[in-house]
């Protein structure tokens, strides 16, 4: 990885250009031509540097209702709960604890009653319950950035 393909990673976190061509926009900042910009993310995305690229949107704000689920599955059972847990629309991120409820997950619906149908389903199809859901009392937003070019000025750091 050299300097440009840093400074294009930090531009894709801090400063993704909103436009009709956004990698046009990238390559023009970083002075390089747009076949060149595309190339190398491809490339960032094949390595597994880039996992993806798109925008975090608030669903409250639009209208959806969140919960973190837990349940306790049996480990024999984990990698068809899991499988089913991933097809559910509305999964945004699941994850395995060392924990009583070792899965848990982030499901959003657009309302509390398709929330609440699809976690009964959820419990029908793979006969794991009862799966527990947590509301957010607060939200706690971790700006994580991972900046790669020493060269940034201070107040980009």
């Amino acid at each position: 990885m050299d300097g440009i393909d840093k400074r294009i990673l930090n531009m894709l976190q801090t400063e993704f250009p909103v436009t009709p061509e956004p990698f046009r926009a990238v390559a023009e900042r970083l002075g390089i031509s747009e076949g060149e910009a595309l190339t190398r993310i491809a490339r960032l995305k094949d390595e597994g540097i880039i996992r993806r690229i798109g925008a975090v949107l608030d669903s409250g704000k639009l209208g959806f209702v969140s919960r973190l689920c837990a349940a306790s599955v049996p480990g024999e059972q984990v990698d068809s709960f899991v499988e089913c847990v991933n097809a559910l629309e509305g999964v945004t991120h699941n994850y395995g604890r060392n924990h009583a409820c070792n899965i848990w997950f982030t499901l959003i619906a657009s309302s509390e009653e398709d929330l609440e149908k699809t976690i009964a389903r959820l419990s029908e199809d793979t006969g794991i319950g009862p799966v527990q859901m947590f509301r957010a009392v607060r939200t706690f937003k971790i700006d994580a950035r991972f900046l790669l070019d020493e060269n940034l000025p201070e107040d980009r750091k």
